[in-house]
């Protein structure tokens, strides 16, 4: 079993997976001054008996990195995985610079690329098991991923650099994680990516029509449910023909994840949905508003 949760951190993204191995992962960081204690509390209490805790930075843009600063110095975070970029900022911030400190230090940074392997990201030993995490891209040899990184180093927008990251419980559901890919960058490369299938989506750019997944993709995939994050409303997409999660209304996800299938639980008492199946679960996640059968 695992634990993977979606926080609700307003305009930004921040989930954590709390492996049944001896792992621990934080994708993403977005603390504001009100919530960053309760957060960053409820992490070190989650992760407390793991052994290894990786934070993944899917770019550098303040949405995704507010607080780490913050986070570093209360949980000393050893394991950075981002992808290999020399991102530049008009307006440097304390946690921009505290990004850039991890990201080009060679004993704590990791850089993501499809295929890549590590110890225990993806490969197991007689120390731990592996996280189930694996990195269906960027390809770095990719023009059009050569042209976002430049862009990035110029000052201009990251979240064309963005990996997509794809986590599998043996057994159970299978997720996907895609940054702030924009559709037209997605577009562009499409044919060089094959993520296979995937149970679970978290929409790309926080849902918003700029972060469209391209319909080949989408086929492809084949997901069971597609979650949307919380961008303003008039600018997301609720992707009609798929079940969806709007974290808007939802607030915090967790998603319990066991084999064949994954119970589904969320902050907000009132909100639920009807595509779900009820195995008369306990609210011990938050609300419990149903469970999704999985592919074993």
């Amino acid at each position: 079993m695992s634990i993977v949760k979606s926080l609700s951190v307003g305009d930004g993204d921040m989930f954590y997976i709390t492996h049944g191995s001896d792992n621990f992962t934080i994708i993403d960081c977005c603390l504001s001054e009100w919530d960053k204690v309760r957060i960053v509390k409820e992490l070190k209490s989650q992760s407390a008996d793991k052994g290894i805790i990786r934070f993944i930075s899917t770019h550098p843009d303040d949405d995704h990195i507010r607080g780490l600063a913050y986070l570093h110095q209360e949980m000393s975070l050893l394991n950075f995985y981002c992808v290999k970029n020399g991102a530049a900022k008009s307006d440097e911030t304390d946690d921009f610079y505290q990004y850039c400190e991890l990201r080009d230090d060679p004993k704590k940074s990791f850089y993501l690329s499809k295929g890549c392997s590590r110890k225990w990201m993806n490969l197991s030993d007689e120390e731990r098991g592996s996280a189930g995490i694996n990195i269906c891209w960027p390809i770095t040899s990719n023009e059009q991923f050569k042209e976002a990184l430049q862009a990035a180093a110029n000052g201009e927008s990251p979240n064309n650099i963005c990996p997509i990251i794809k986590y599998t419980l043996t057994g159970g559901a299978s997720i996907l994680w895609m940054g702030d890919l924009e559709t037209e960058f997605m577009e562009s490369v499409k044919d060089e990516i094959k993520v296979g299938h995937v149970d679970i989506i978290f929409a790309p750019h926080h849902g918003r029509d700029s972060g469209t997944v391209p319909a080949e993709w989408l086929e492809e995939i084949d997901a069971k449910l597609i979650v949307i994050g919380e961008a303003d409303s008039e600018h997301l997409n609720y992707y009609d023909g798929y079940n969806t999660l709007t974290q808007n209304s939802a607030g915090d996800i967790t998603l319990e994840c066991e084999t064949g299938q994954t119970n589904i639980y969320v902050s907000n008492d009132d909100y639920h949905v009807d595509f779900l199946e009820d195995e008369l679960l306990h609210d011990t996640y938050g609300t419990y508003i149903g469970t999704l059968k999985v592919n074993t």
